[in-house]
This record gives C-alpha cells, sequence and structure tokens, in this order.
C-alpha cells in the first residue's frame, strides 16, 4: 500500500513539473487517483482565433455588403460552419485500472450542430489488457507543418491514437506524457513478465526434445547390441 502511494506521489509531482514546464500542454489531467487517470483535451487557441477569424470576415462581408438580408444571413453563417469545421474537438481519456479498460470520448460541436444535437459524442473502449506499448508518432498538419499525438499499440497488432488531433510544435510534452502513462500503467514490467514466460516455456521445450532424443539413442544402442549378440561367428 506504502509502495503504490509512493507511486501516486511521484506521478502528481511528475504531472506538476510537467504542467509547468509548458503552457501549451498535451491534454490535461483531470482526475488521478491510484486506479483511474483522466485526461481531458480541449480546442487550443489556435482553434478558437481561427473560429473569431472565419466569422470576422462573415460579419465584415454581411456589414459592408449590399445585399439582401438573406444573403446578409448565408454570408455569416457560411462563414461560421467553414469555422466550426475546422475546429478541434474535446477529447476524454480514462485509464481504468480497476475495470481494465481504456475508454475515449470525443465531442465534435460541429457535428452536435450539423445533426441537430442527434449526433456528436463518439465512445472507444478499449483492453487495458491488450496494451503493450504507448509511443509518440509525428504527423503531418495541413498548412501548418509537424504535429505529435500519441498512439496506443495493442497486442492485436491494432493501433489507436490516444487524441484525434495532434498538437503542434511541443514533442518533449507529448514525450513526458507518454512516460507519465507508462509509470502509471506500468508497461515495462508487464512487458517483461510475458516474454520471461515464453523463454521459460521455450527451455522447458528444450530439455523435453533433449531427454526424447536422449531416450530415442539409448534405445537404438540397446537394439544394436541385441542384434549383435544374436549374430553367429
Amino acid at each position: 500500500m506504502e509502495r503504490a502511494l509512493e507511486e501516486v506521489g511521484k506521478t502528481r509531482r511528475y504531472a506538476e513539473k510537467l504542467h509547468r514546464s509548458d503552457k501549451m500542454v498535451y491534454m490535461v489531467i483531470e482526475r488521478h487517483t491510484a486506479d483511474v487517470l483522466h485526461l481531458k483535451r480541449s480546442p487550443g487557441i489556435r482553434s478558437w482565433s481561427l473560429l473569431v477569424g472565419i466569422a470576422s470576415i462573415g460579419l465584415a462581408a454581411a456589414y459592408y455588403s449590399s445585399d439582401s438580408v438573406i444573403w446578409k444571413l448565408f454570408y455569416v453563417t457560411g462563414c461560421l460552419f467553414v469555422a466550426l469545421q475546422n475546429m478541434e474537438e474535446w477529447e476524454e481519456v480514462v485509464f481504468d485500472k480497476s475495470k481494465g479498460r481504456i475508454e475515449l470520448k470525443t465531442f465534435s460541436l460541429y457535428a452536435r450542430i450539423l445533426t441537430l444535437w442527434s449526433k456528436g459524442h463518439e465512445k472507444v473502449l478499449l483492453d487495458l489488457r491488450h496494451l503493450r506499448d504507448i509511443c509518440v508518432q509525428e504527423e503531418k498538419v495541413r498548412y501548418l507543418g509537424k504535429g505529435y499525438v500519441l498512439v496506443l499499440r495493442m497486442a492485436t497488432g491494432f493501433s489507436h491514437p490516444l487524441t484525434q488531433n495532434a498538437t503542434l510544435g511541443h514533442r518533449s510534452d507529448v514525450e513526458a506524457l507518454a512516460a507519465l502513462l507508462k509509470r502509471f500503467l506500468k508497461l515495462g514490467a508487464s512487458q517483461q513478465q510475458p516474454a520471461q514466460e515464453d523463454e521459460d516455456d521455450f527451455g522447458d521445450e528444450d530439455e523435453e526434445d533433449f531427454e526424447q532424443l536422449g531416450m530415442e539413442g539409448d534405445d537404438e544402442s540397446s537394439d544394436s547390441r541385441d542384434e549383435s549378440e544374436l549374430t553367429p561367428h
């Protein structure tokens, strides 16, 4: 129990250091206990700036235009929908060791408005026992350069990104979160144990094969002695 509390304390200090080191964090820690780690991600400054900028273009076009009111409304709503389409999503990830699952939630404001609030929420459940590695993957973001995202690699060969949107220009932030998750989930220890079990099984199989070969050799030698005794000189 004391060791578990010590690990939780280390993880919290590591998370606080992560938040102090960079304001543009990849994900924010919403809740952290010995069994649950809840992460959140909201649209960044770039998304809100893009929303305000595109919406301002529509408002300016409607204000300075001499067209009818219908066309002015079309300018404003059209620019607003374009801005919402390019906006990042709200995302949540919950690692629950007690239930043995990973829960990924996504909320899209654009899909919510477009479907009149009937859709917009997406939920994915993954088996925590099948998680084998968490790594940083580089992605190209259109018009903006390189971005980085965490990828969950499962034992089934399936890979799933931790978030739908990559963060720009902060690889160290993403690597710090990957180290935090590996510490919380103890992936290094969980990977070494199955490998050791495979080595033990392989060694046992070698010993059994060696013993079987030895028994066959003894049988052949005994048969040859019997044949020599029966052969007349």
